[in-house]
């Protein structure tokens, strides 16, 4: 698969945009190729196609179904295994919110927590544990909040940013 101007330009970016957000720029490509194919790939034309080492297309493979962003297809008539992924923007969307939830968010709310049921944090300075207690509470918010978010259809979500995104614009007005 030969890629046109645009589209290696979006696999590129989208490297660059994954090497910031701590994802193997190559892990993030290979999501970029398979988004822009939308149709399943093999590991072989991804190699091709992006000129990485075929060991670094199998790992990041591995690691895109890992958090649920590549899945395994099998074509009638070929042996190979072929991956996938969702051409829905907000699909995705969830899936990421939704694992970089469990990698990240879930366990430092209980480490927060531990912190604020051990004894020793009577042996703290005050101001620690506010700040711990404020952090604690802002990421339960925040997780309520992406809850609700990601239980609501794209069309009102949509609906409901772009309301929002006016009254917010107006009040800056005001400002």
């Amino acid at each position: 698969m030969e890629l046109k101007p645009i589209a290696e330009r979006f696999v590129l970016h989208w490297g660059e945009m994954g090497s910031r957000w701590g994802v193997n720029r190559t892990v993030a490509q290979i999501h970029a190729l398979l988004y822009l194919a939308g149709r399943p790939l093999d590991a072989e034309e991804i190699t091709e196609t992006l000129g990485v080492a075929r060991s670094n297309v199998s790992t990041s493979l591995k690691e895109l179904q890992a958090w649920n962003l590549a899945r395994v297809v099998h074509l009638r008539g070929d042996r190979r295994d072929h991956f996938e992924t969702s051409t829905d923007i907000w699909e995705l969307f969830k899936l990421i919110v939704a694992g970089r939830r469990q990698r990240e968010i879930d366990p430092t709310a209980v480490a927060l927590r531990e912190c604020l049921e051990n004894p020793a944090i009577d042996d703290e300075d005050d101001g620690t544990r506010q700040r711990i207690e404020e952090t604690l509470k802002f990421i339960e918010i925040m997780c309520t909040l992406s809850d609700e978010m990601l239980r609501i259809r794209p069309e009102t979500l949509m609906k409901t940013l772009g309301v929002s995104a006016k009254i917010s614009k107006t009040f800056r007005k005001k400002g």
